[in-house]
């Protein structure tokens, strides 16, 4: 089971100008973390990404979908963590497209996802959810994002949209562990 206290914060400004409610986390004591959810999908060139194949460094894993109009709204931040934390954090989207959209194949999610990442400027791995991810996390609303220590454990849950400068504090405590 995920669980993490989670506090609204600010405010983010939506794809359509209005302002939406941020949601804070904190960082549990490594001796609450669960293991995070053993799960294998694919980018759109059909590699299979598995969430422990990033152990060794802090994962920010992000579950969204394209019409979703919270997880527009902060993909721009994934966007600069990534970039603000290159080489010692990896973040990971998780498109939900064919459930959230009712899709029938994972190439109808793909002819969605890929012109959308492109058009949003998303440079880090984008991964398909056949339907496990969202099982496996729980997932109840959207956007949701989980930051998973070094050791592959669930360190934070955000559900909604992420206070970004909240995210990189935990990022930087993560970074900060041993």
């Amino acid at each position: 089971m995920v669980v993490s206290s989670v506090v609204v914060a600010g405010l983010a400004v939506s794809a359509r100008g209005v302002q939406q409610k941020t949601v804070q986390a904190t960082i549990q004591s490594g001796s609450d973390r669960v293991p995070a959810p053993a799960i294998a999908l694919s980018d759109a060139a059909g590699k299979v990404h598995r969430l422990s194949d990033y152990r060794g460094k802090p994962l920010v894993v992000n579950l969204w979908a394209t019409d979703c109009g919270g997880c527009k709204a902060e993909l721009p931040e994934f966007v600069q963590i990534s970039e603000k934390f290159k080489g010692r954090v990896t973040v990971v989207g998780v498109s939900l497209d064919i459930m959230y959209e009712d899709l029938k194949s994972a190439a109808e999610g793909w002819a969605r996802v890929k012109p959308f990442a492109a058009s949003h400027g998303l440079t880090y791995p984008i991964l398909l959810d056949d339907g496990s991810a969202e099982k496996a996390f729980k997932v109840t609303a959207m956007p949701a994002t989980y930051l998973i220590d070094r050791a592959g454990r669930v360190a934070a849950s955000y559900i909604g949209i992420v206070d970004a400068d909240n995210l990189a504090t935990n990022i930087s405590t993560l970074l900060a562990e041993r």
